[in-house]
Parts: structure tokens; sequence; C-alpha cells
């Protein structure tokens, strides 16, 4: 790509991505802190990946979501996993009309533009496929007729570390389907005394639409054609490599730790979010540091640790961290 063209797109990117500071101070007047988790949807919300949070209760997971759907006047959907749930409490169901003798569909909670999966791992497997493959496919089947869902159809799923009894743990291969898998940490403490000075006052600031719908749509157009050059494309398929054969990259001792490396989507995960990330900062095109930011939100539930690494105590973002030290950046 020419320099006179790479110009052009940043001015066009960097008018496109003026609504990210709207968005971003709406999100911060109800939700404190947090700015990788708020980063992390953002960044999913434009490059259309569904995200997978991870942490213990109270650390405003609902709050964002219901503040990010508010301030895009996109309409919004909690579904609270329990083991009873069944899958037609999520994609609905054909109830019969007895006046017009006939069947009726009636739509479940999946269809909203975004849909907030509350504890995931809490629902039988029934329920978690119903939702990996209205996540995957974009449509759900009730009966016979086939319905699309929403064009800015994006899901967060929530899952409580703790408390793993009772629970239904989501399989590798389904949970590949989320692009990223955030780790939610506890505020610091300047954060934590705002957070209570603000439930104190009474009643959560009013979240007033910044930026609609349609403006998001159109965001998601110019992030896929944001430039990615083929030395990033290269770096991405390193690190990809680098955690199916880590002796390849000067990591031997990471063989057998690893039991699974990441799959063809993490490459494609990375390439789409790296852009969004550019897109967040203005920037027509990606750079190394886009890529080597997200990769332990991308790779962290790709990358499968042996049963020698649990046995030395390794988690997958240890084993990301080494292959991050190793691979060359461009």
């Amino acid at each position: 790509m020419d320099l006179a063209t790479l110009e052009a797109m940043n001015a066009r990117v960097s008018q496109q991505s003026q609504f990210v500071g709207l968005l971003r101070d709406a999100i911060r007047r109800n939700v404190i802190g947090q700015d990788h988790l708020v980063d992390r949807v953002l960044i999913a919300l434009l490059a259309d990946g569904h995200i997978l949070l991870e942490g213990v209760p109270g650390l405003a997971k609902t709050l964002l979501v219901k503040t990010v759907a508010a301030a895009i006047e996109a309409p919004f959907s909690r579904i609270q996993f329990t083991p009873d749930l069944l899958p037609a409490d999520l994609v609905g169901t054909l109830i019969y009309n007895p006046a017009a003798m006939d069947f009726r569909v009636h739509k479940g909670p999946i269809f909203a533009s975004i849909v907030l999966a509350d504890e995931v791992n809490r629902a039988p497997a029934k329920v978690q496929s119903a939702l990996l493959e209205a996540m995957q496919e974009r449509q759900v089947t009730i009966g016979d007729a086939t319905h699309k869902l929403d064009p800015l159809f994006l899901v967060l799923a929530t899952q409580n570390p703790i408390e793993q009894e009772g629970t239904y743990p989501l399989p590798e291969a389904q949970v590949d389907r989320f692009m990223l898998k955030v780790l939610v940490g506890y505020p610091s403490r300047p954060e934590e005394r705002q957070i209570i000075d603000l439930a104190a006052g009474g009643e959560m600031p009013v979240v007033s639409p910044v930026v609609s719908p349609q403006t998001i749509l159109e965001a998601r157009q110019s992030v896929r054609q944001i430039y990615v050059d083929d030395k990033v494309k290269d770096y991405v398929l390193d690190l990809v490599a680098a955690t199916r054969r880590p002796a390849d990259y000067g990591l031997p001792q990471l063989a057998p730790l690893i039991a699974f490396g990441a799959s063809p989507r993490a490459g494609i995960y990375l390439v789409q979010s790296a852009r969004a990330r550019a897109f967040l900062s203005g920037r027509a095109y990606v750079a190394p540091e886009d890529v080597k930011d997200l990769a332990p939100d991308i790779l962290r539930h790709r990358v499968i640790p042996s049963f020698e690494a649990e046995a030395e105590e390794l988690t997958s973002d240890q084993l990301v961290a080494r292959i991050l030290e190793h691979v060359d950046v461009p």
C-alpha cells in the first residue's frame, strides 16, 4: 500500500472513530476502573466476535454489559444460566394458538443485539450447545423455520472461577468459539473508594445513547478494511505455530507442557481484534504491538496445558507469556 492511500485511510478512520471517546465516557459514568475489560468489550463489539469473561462476583461484569447496550441504544437481554434451563428457554419455541388452530413462534432472549449469558458454566451441555450454535451460525431454527439473529448480535458470557460444584465446564472445543477470554480482576483501592461513593449516592447515573447500532455496523466495515502488513501476518502465524511446535521457535522445554496448541481461529481472531484495536486508536494500520497486546486474551483458552504442566502448576497464561517473550516481534 502506497503512502498516499494509507494517509487517506488514516484520515477516514480518525474521523469514523470519533464516537469511541463518547462511548468510553458514557461507560465510565457507571463503571469505575476496569479499563482493560472496557477496552476488550469494545474490541469484541467492533471485531464482531464474542467474549468470555471470567471473574468472581461483584466486579461489574453485568453492569458493564448493560451500560454498553444502553450507550449504543441496542436491545439487551440477560440470561441467568441454571442447571434446570432448557434450550427452548434460550432460543424460543412454538406455542399452540387454540383460536387460530395453529402454532406461533415465541422467540427467546437470544433474539437481542447484546446478550449477557450469565454464569454460562451452570447450564447443562444441551443449553450451552444451543448458545454456541447460535453464536456460530447467527441464526436459530424453531420448528421448521430458520430465523436470522440481529446483525449486531454479540454474546458476552460470564464464568465464576469459584464454586465449581454443580457446574458444567465448557469443553475446550466449544470455548474456541469465543474470540476473547478476559480475566476480570479486582479494582485498585482508589477505584474501590469511588465505587463505594457512587453506590452510597443512591441511584446510578442514567446512561444516554451516544451512538447508534448502525454506526457500530458501519465501523465494523471500516475495521475489516484496516491495513495489515505481511510482516504482521507472519508474526501472527509465528505466535500460533509456536503454540503447536514450540521447539521450532527455540522453546523445546515447552513441548511436553502443551497438550494442544491454538486452532486456526486464533490467527483469524488475532488479526480481526488487532484491526479493532487499531481503529480504537484512530489508526488505519495494525502495529505488531496490537497483536502482542491481544495475544494473551486470544490464546489463553486455546493453549491447553498438559498433565505435566498442571503438575508443575503452570497455567496457559504462563505458557503464552513464554511464547510472547521468545517469538521475534517485527
